[in-house]
């Protein structure tokens, strides 16, 4: 059987194209070189724009296509032609050839490489569609696999390239864990955060978070192997190291969301001074409110009983037992708020008084709104408010407020003008 060597085959080249025997060395040397780079570019066109664009229209024209992966795999193409015909070129040294050999054998090992992380790439985005994509992330682990990928396709090339076993090159990487588990140091933490997180439901893109000591406030919007961002309500984008979630305390609004209401909880601060009883008088005037009615004609039979019970053994009046206006306005608040359409009925609804402060009697407006939107959030408790407030000096109350310049101003005219009045008058 004929042995095919470098020699026979440039006889044979020289057999078919006799013209190849007239030239000089260099010249058939650099033909040959030239008829191989032709060659290679039309197997690369050849590919890349018709079988390319035959395969084209049997795939999807959107985000979830894998031509990528396929116009990366069609760089092997011409790769494989040089490295099989570099051996056909004519009187061109062993070296060279050796050379040409493991650069393209290096160049293929890059190029496969290249084809599985688009392959991972699309994997992941195929994987974003399901409907459990963003309460549990892949990206992180995706990120992983292309560093061990283009870690191991690293240890291949340099391997081709010095024309050497990669199991020579593996061997001296045990001397070299300690810098590796350096230089990776945050890798290896972003790892073990992105597992924690991602298994226990920590965090999901869409995610309302906060995080004061890193400034994020906002939407999560990525989260990667090593960096998780979120774009804050004032469009700014704040990226937080994986690791610091599960190191640092953060908040996360999900639950509000789910729940389907957001709490308001705000407190009316009440001028102490104009807290007393109410008046036969004023408890019929406050009979108007509808709202009020059945707790006044409530109260009402309650405190006759106790009182009757009290003039019956002989006690003072002043053991009597009376409505006051702040009690009166606390329950106006509270049926007010189980009327709105607005506010969970089936959620936390209560209004209570706090310890008085020198700022005046807190009441605590505490319950939820039946949406989580931000505006109409907003709004409603707004409302809630400007009524509250509104309707406040019904009940003979009003809010404290700290004295302005223009009380103390009020206040030194009434005095001055008190001055000036005649002796006689």
């Amino acid at each position: 059987m004929r042995q095919f060597t470098t020699e026979s085959l440039s006889l044979d080249l020289a057999d078919a194209l006799p013209f190849l025997g007239h030239l000089p060395p260099w010249a058939e040397t650099l033909l040959g070189l030239l008829l191989l780079a032709a060659v290679a570019w039309l197997a690369n066109f050849i590919v890349k724009h018709i079988v390319l664009r035959i395969v084209t229209r049997w795939l999807p024209h959107d985000d979830l296509t894998p031509l990528p992966v396929a116009a990366r795999l069609a760089n092997i193409v011409p790769a494989l032609i040089i490295s099989s015909g570099i051996v056909l070129v004519p009187n061109l040294p062993g070296a060279i050839v050796t050379l040409v050999s493991n650069v393209v054998a290096a160049s293929i090992i890059l190029f496969v490489a290249m084809a599985l992380s688009k392959a991972l790439s699309l994997g992941n985005d195929i994987y974003n569609h399901r409907p459990d994509a963003a309460s549990r992330p892949i990206k992180g682990y995706i990120q992983l696999l292309k560093i061990a990928l283009y870690a191991g396709a690293a240890i291949l090339i340099v391997a081709a390239l010095m024309d050497q076993s990669p199991f020579l090159l593996l061997s001296g990487l045990g001397a070299m864990a300690a810098v590796l588990l350096l230089v990776f140091k945050d890798t290896i933490l972003s790892l073990v955060a992105s597992v924690q997180l991602t298994s226990n439901d920590m965090i999901r893109v869409g995610d309302w978070i906060e995080m004061p000591a890193l400034g994020a406030d906002g939407d999560v919007i990525d989260i990667a192997l090593h960096t998780v961002k979120v774009q804050n309500w004032d469009k700014t984008i704040s990226t937080i190291p994986t690791h610091r979630l599960i190191s640092e305390s953060f908040r996360n609004w999900r639950g509000m969301s789910e729940a389907g209401g957001r709490r308001i909880k705000r407190s009316l601060f009440i001028d102490q001074n104009g807290i007393r009883f109410l008046s036969s008088d004023e408890k019929q005037k406050l009979h108007r409110f509808q709202l009020l009615d059945a707790y006044l004609g409530r109260k009402q039979k309650e405190l006759g009983e106790w009182n009757a019970a009290l003039e019956k053994a002989g006690r003072d009046p002043v053991n009597e037992r009376n409505v006051t206006n702040i009690g009166t306005f606390r329950a106006y608040v509270v049926e007010y708020l189980r009327a709105n359409a607005h506010i969970a009925q089936g959620m936390t609804l209560m209004v209570r008084q706090l310890d008085p402060t020198p700022q005046g009697l807190p009441l605590e407006i505490y319950c939820f709104t039946n949406t989580t939107a931000w505006g109409d959030y907003e709004g409603i408790q707004s409302d809630i408010f400007d009524h509250l407030l509104a309707i406040l000096p019904e009940f003979g109350l009003r809010v404290f407020q700290q004295p302005s310049g223009l009380d103390l101003q009020r206040g030194l005219a009434a005095r001055s003008s008190v001055d000036r009045r005649p002796a006689s008058a």
